[in-house]
């Protein structure tokens, strides 16, 4: 547009009025120019030449018209702009132009004199080649055409024949496109130069014969890679009327693409694979990508027609025994289906330019008319008879349809890998049953599992009434309530004749803790009870050891006693390694089960993964709350009943019941194995339980298990120690002659002294009954807590010998054994290797040194007792007197000891 002018045009008037003068002269202005978003709006919607008549106006219509931006957007509408190849040929062009920059430096440093010449001009390959392509366009040009370059067109411009002559560059003009800063509006040219006429001849025919397109290329191959370049061309059509044209090229290509296709179609009626099929697939893929062949040629294959052949899903549960099922059926009809594809393969390589493509369609139809036709069935079959024939088909249908998936011969070509289309069909195959599915499995084995554990505690309450109403069948309910003091009481009182009958047999026999571990081990090496059989149980192979006696036992004492030996056997079996061994095998096969579905990924994926670490949670809360947590408390409850002043035989190195519940430790112990390598194994290693994330719900059950039974032990341990300490008193009570520490004196007082140096009996046997038991911990426990039961058992000993201490009568003959029984606690305390504890022992040992002291020492042992730090403040100075009283010569010595602690024999000066 031309800028605006300004002109003065002069009126005539008297040259006497200089006013008159200036009204008569008028400025004539233009209208305003338009803005260049206006003007920019306008170009977007100018047809080429339009746009190139318009670009002749002026130069800054022309900068505007030839604006690099316009031609790009044409190009992308195309699809045949590539930002990162404009960008890479950007790249290259500048590396050019700096590596010969520096060429011509260096030349100009090596000049000869030594003098360097300055260079003003820098060699740009692009530039140059920009300039020789313009230079050949405006060759080829007849002289009166202009330079803009869309009058006349033609593909290279250093050709010299017009494109009709030339058609196989017509078709390829599109692939020859390149994406270049600054010529954008050259690489649009060709393409308009090429396909324009076509497109616009197209659009003014009237039939379909008309188009100049059907006459330039004859073979259906070439017609339809021209309509496929004219319907790319159409999408930078925006100028008016375009709606109109692109109806009329839609028209054409469906025209062209049902005649094509009814040739296609006709050779398929007549299976002609290498001839009609095969060239008129192409030509229709070449047209727009081939899907109405692929369309054609999955509705119309026989392999719809005859799924009757393949098999009846049905057969899987009538071939099968009551509420059970046989995959055999479904494994047939995989492989009969998988053959029959296989082939197809092989069929649709040789039609189709794509064939990955189309027997992937083939496959996904096959799976939503044959497959999930087969699978849904006989899942709804399955599931309205029995749960566990439901689950065992959900899981080996997965497995035996991915398998299938993978053993296809797919043809070459396929942008996705065989697991991802495995995953795909699965996915859509089982997708709407994984809800019910996952539900299910997580019931069934819940209920499993709370069953067995209900059945086992079932047993174990029919085992202990049945014992009971044994031993106690003859005496009457109010005998029963009566405590076994009140029958030792009636027994003690009976005729003497009656006595050796009922203490003979009610003692029982002495049986060696090693001899009845809590475990033992099966015929398959697996852990198993030890619990006696209970005839009328069943199951004989669930339990081992000799039957009731054949009679009751005839007196009220004899029988409470054997219930008592019968109810502390029985701790080792209040839960069961079978139990818990079964627990974990039905969870694996379950777990196994839904881990399968892990691997489809996604939300699927996810949910199966859940699901997975939600049956570990119900096994752990089953199998620690409800089994052994009830388990540890009927043992504790056993514990706390047990009276050892009820046993007629102490000779064991341990307390019967504590041995036995320390055996139920190492069971639980194994217990918490099981549950820890099956998570390891299970969970774990497939990553389906992640474990350093502290919130899994897997490893929360895990710890929680893990801390309920620390604290059922504990707790066990606890009333564990109230029953040793009970029988380390009863130890000291009973065993404890009064000549140990205040022997008698005899004629020959050196031999007798010299022959009972040494520990006393009592001491020994309290001494191997407190290791036993310490002992029987290690390893089967943590460190920790072992410490800690270690620590209080040495604490509550202590104790204990300190009031054994204050109930004896000490002589300075018997110091020697006392000093021997304080030095082997001492030693003992020493291997438990716990400085706190060693501390008391060694204040007990120094505390036995004050009964060797002769009466004539009065004051030095008033010394000794008034000495804090010789105990380690242990003992203070009124207990060790306590203590010191407990002296067989004490009120011959005790007013000199006194006077000497006390100051009673200082005198004023």
């Amino acid at each position: 547009m031309a800028a605006p002018k300004h002109s003065l045009q002069p009126a005539m008037v008297p040259k006497t009025s200089i006013l008159g003068a200036l009204r008569a002269t008028s400025m004539l202005d233009s209208k305003a120019a338009l803005p260049a978003e206006v003007i920019v709006s306008i170009l977007d919607y100018l047809p080429v030449p339009d746009l190139m008549r318009f670009a002749r106006t002026s130069s800054r219509m022309r900068e505007m018209v030839y604006d690099d931006t316009r031609w790009v957007s044409k190009l992308k509408s195309m699809g045949l702009w590539s930002d990162l190849e404009a960008k890479k040929r950007f790249e290259d062009a500048m590396k050019r132009k700096r590596d010969a920059a520096a060429r011509t430096a260096t030349r100009g440093a090596t000049a000869p004199g030594g003098t360097k010449e300055e260079s003003t001009t820098i060699f740009d390959a692009a530039i140059e080649e920009e300039r020789r392509m313009a230079e050949a366009l405006q060759a080829a040009r007849p002289p009166e055409t202009s330079a803009d370059g869309f009058e006349i067109l033609s593909l290279n411009p250093a050709q010299s024949k017009s494109p009709m002559e030339d058609s196989d560059a017509l078709l390829t003009v599109l692939k020859n496109v390149r994406s270049v800063r600054g010529h954008a509006r050259q690489e649009f040219g060709k393409i308009y130069g090429a396909l324009a006429p076509f497109y616009f001849d197209l659009a003014q025919a009237r039939t379909h014969t008309e188009p100049v397109v059907f006459r330039v290329f004859r073979d259906p191959e070439r017609q339809a890679q021209m309509l496929s370049n004219l319907r790319v061309f159409s999408k930078c059509d925006w100028t008016d009327g375009w709606s109109q044209r692109t109806a009329k090229l839609s028209n054409m290509l469906t025209i062209f693409e049902g005649a094509v296709l009814r040739e296609f179609e006709q050779g398929y009626e007549f299976w002609d694979i290498d001839g009609r099929m095969r060239r008129y697939a192409h030509v229709l893929y070449s047209l727009n990508g081939g899907s109405a062949a692929t369309d054609l040629f999955i509705q119309k294959h026989p392999i719809f027609n005859a799924r009757e052949a393949l098999g009846n899903p049905i057969d899987c549960i009538n071939q099968a025994p009551r509420d059970e099922i046989t995959l055999e059926p479904s494994r047939a009809f995989f492989e009969l289906l998988l053959r029959k594809l296989n082939e197809q393969s092989a069929n649709i390589s040789r039609i189709f330019p794509q064939p990955a493509a189309v027997f992937w369609s083939l496959v996904d139809k096959v799976r939503e008319d044959i497959i999930m036709e087969y699978v849904t069935p006989l899942l709804d079959a399955t599931h309205d008879r029995h749960t566990s024939a439901y689950l065992k088909a959900m899981s080996g249908l997965f497995e035996q349809c991915m398998q299938f998936v993978h053993s296809l011969e797919s043809p070459n070509g396929s942008n996705d890998t065989i697991e991802d289309h495995a995953k795909s069909i699965c996915l859509k195959v089982f997708e709407p049953h994984m809800d019910l599915y996952l539900q299910e499995e997580l019931e069934s084995f819940t209920t499993y599992a709370e069953r067995e554990v209900k059945n086992w505690e079932q047993k174990l309450s029919e085992q202990d009434a049945t014992v009971e109403s044994f031993y106690m069948g003859s005496f009457n309910r109010q005998a029963d309530k009566n405590d076994f003091l009140s029958s030792f009481k009636k027994v003690v009182m009976m005729p003497v004749s009656v006595l050796p009958s009922a203490f003979g047999s009610s003692k029982p026999a002495p049986t060696p803790i090693g001899a009845n571990p809590s475990v033992r081990r099966s015929i398959a090496g697996t852990p198993v009870s030890s619990r006696p059989q209970t005839p009328g149980l069943g199951n004989i192979s669930e339990r081992s050891g000799s039957p009731l006696p054949p009679e009751a036992p005839p007196d009220e004492l004899k029988a409470k006693a054997a219930l008592m030996a019968n109810r502390l056997e029985g701790i080792k079996s209040l839960f069961s390694i079978e139990v818990a061994l079964d627990l974990v095998h039905a969870a694996k096969e379950s777990l196994g089960r839904a881990a399968k579905f892990v691997r489809l990924g996604g939300q699927i994926g996810e949910e199966a993964r859940e699901q997975c670490e939600a049956i570990f949670v119900a096994l752990v809360n089953v199998l620690g709350q409800t089994h052994v947590k009830n388990g540890f408390g009927k043992a504790v409850d056993h514990l706390s009943r047990y009276n050892p002043r009820e046993i007629s035989d102490h000779s064991q190195t341990a307390v019967a019941p504590l041995a036995i519940f320390i055996e139920l430790v190492n069971v639980g112990d194994i217990i918490s194995q099981m549950i820890d390598v099956f998570y390891e194994q299970q969970l774990a290693a497939p990553k389906i339980a992640d474990k350093n994330d502290f919130l899994d719900p897997a490893g929360l059950a895990k710890k929680k298990f893990e801390q309920m039974l620390d604290e059922n032990v504990a707790a066990g341990l606890n009333k564990g120690i109230d029953v040793l300490m009970d029988e380390v008193e009863y130890l000291c009570a009973t065993t404890q002659l009064p000549t140990d520490y205040n022997p008698q004196p005899s004629p020959d007082s050196k031999m007798s002294n010299g022959s009972d140096i040494g520990p006393t009996l009592t001491a020994r046997r309290i001494t191997d009954l407190v290791s036993s038991h310490t002992r029987m911990l290690t390893g089967s426990t943590e460190k920790t807590m072992l410490d800690v039961f270690n620590g209080e058992v040495g604490l509550r000993l202590f104790t204990a010998l300190c009031k054994h201490l204050k109930r004896q009568r000490i002589s300075t003959e018997g110091a020697v054994n006392l000093i021997a029984d304080m030095t082997l606690y001492f030693e003992y305390i020493r291997t438990l290797k716990n400085q706190d504890l060693l501390v008391y022992f060694k204040a007990l040992r120094e505390l036995s040194q004050i009964y060797l002291i002769d009466a004539r020492h009065a004051k030095e042992m008033a010394t000794i007792i008034a000495d804090g730090d010789r105990f380690g403040g242990v003992l203070r100075a009124e207990e060790v007197y306590e203590y010191a009283e407990r002296r067989a010569d004490w009120y011959q010595v005790k007013r000199d000891v006194e006077r000497a602690m006390y100051g009673l024999e200082c005198q004023i000066m």
